[in-house]
């Protein structure tokens, strides 16, 4: 629950929030693939492809009508120019298909220009501001965000286990990363400082098969 909503978070890294029948995502940092490979890091250039296909697969178990990203949806201000015929299709299929807004980012500070949808710097949804990069100070306001690609480890039966993960307390959610290259930042790193009441902070680390809750 985050102001009076039920939240509900999917094994994806997507949220869906049943009283407005909206999933929100964040970072899918599309064509990071490509982007790398331009400044001579080459990598696997099937990211684009992968974060489509558990898009597609997130879509199909939520009933859905209303799509937010939460910005960084590519991972420069040339992704979109270097998504192929495929791609594009997919992503035109997907606009058609739910109301689509984009929220701005800093690797994207334009909205997509031919993938439809609209574009915005932040979004109220009820009770709820969305944007891309957490406030460092909240006045009056009730937060859900990205940017910062929370992740977090756990210990367990001698070995060290690792994940992206949801981070909340009772004014304020940041989501992971949806994009398939993208890791995840550890909580206890100097980003998260001073975001969070310390004591109310929960954790939501997404497993291979199901979500782990734990206090901070």
């Amino acid at each position: 629950m985050l102001g009076g909503l039920e939240l509900l978070p999917h094994l994806s890294g997507a949220l869906y929030v049943p009283a407005y029948e909206t999933l929100i995502i964040s970072d899918l940092h599309l064509e990071q693939g490509t982007s790398l490979a331009r400044r001579g890091i080459h990598v696997p250039p099937f990211d684009t492809a992968v974060t489509l296909d558990v898009l597609d697969a997130t879509l199909s178990t939520t009933h859905a009508k209303r799509l937010i990203f939460l910005g960084d949806s590519f991972h420069d201000t040339q992704g979109e120019e270097r998504l192929d015929e495929t791609h594009l299709s997919r992503l035109r299929i997907i606009t058609n298909q739910y109301e689509t807004l984009w929220i701005i980012g800093n690797h994207d500070p334009h909205p997509p220009q031919s993938l439809g949808g609209h574009g915005a710097e932040t979004i109220a949804l009820g009770p709820l501001t969305l944007r891309h990069e957490p406030a460092k100070k909240l006045k009056n306001e009730i937060e859900i965000a990205g940017h910062l690609h929370p992740g977090c480890g756990l210990s367990l039966r001698g070995r060290r286990v690792r994940g992206k993960c949801f981070i909340a307390d009772q004014t304020r959610l940041i989501m992971p990363a949806f994009g398939a290259y993208t890791g995840g930042l550890s909580i206890n790193s100097d980003a998260f400082k001073g975001l969070f009441d310390f004591e109310q902070t929960k954790i939501w680390m997404i497993g291979k098969s199901s979500l782990h809750r734990f206090s901070l």
